[in-house]
């Protein structure tokens, strides 16, 4: 008896994957082998890649939160150990849009902890 192949579901999965490959460069985006390595490869760098983004941010607005503290004559370090001592429940994104944005508030801030 023939060997029964079901070509219509391997065919989907196969046009499935090549739509992720749309906008490669050259084989990548037609041919099937090269494509199914580049997608995989890809979708290994969106993962590690959301991480990454999450450990960015913090790190800018550690960044922010320096440059607005120095201007008030802290560090940063002395800055959120104070608010942290304080009780205040801000986080550091908060606290980034305020040194960025509202100086006044953040100088505010900056008063309240150092009472």
């Amino acid at each position: 008896m023939p060997r029964s192949v079901n070509h219509v579901a391997s065919r989907a999965k196969r046009k499935n994957f090549l739509k992720l490959a749309k906008g490669y460069y050259g084989r990548k985006k037609n041919v099937w082998t090269v494509a199914k390595n580049a997608i995989e490869k890809g979708l290994v760098h969106a993962y590690s890649g959301r991480k990454q983004k999450k450990r960015n941010y913090r790190s800018l607005w550690i960044q922010r939160i320096n440059a607005g503290a120095r201007e008030h004559g802290m560090s940063y370090s002395q800055f959120i150990g104070k608010v942290n001592k304080s009780g205040l429940e801000l986080n550091r994104k908060v606290l980034a849009d305020l040194a960025m944005n509202h100086p006044a508030a953040f100088k505010a801030v900056v008063d309240a902890v150092n009472k």
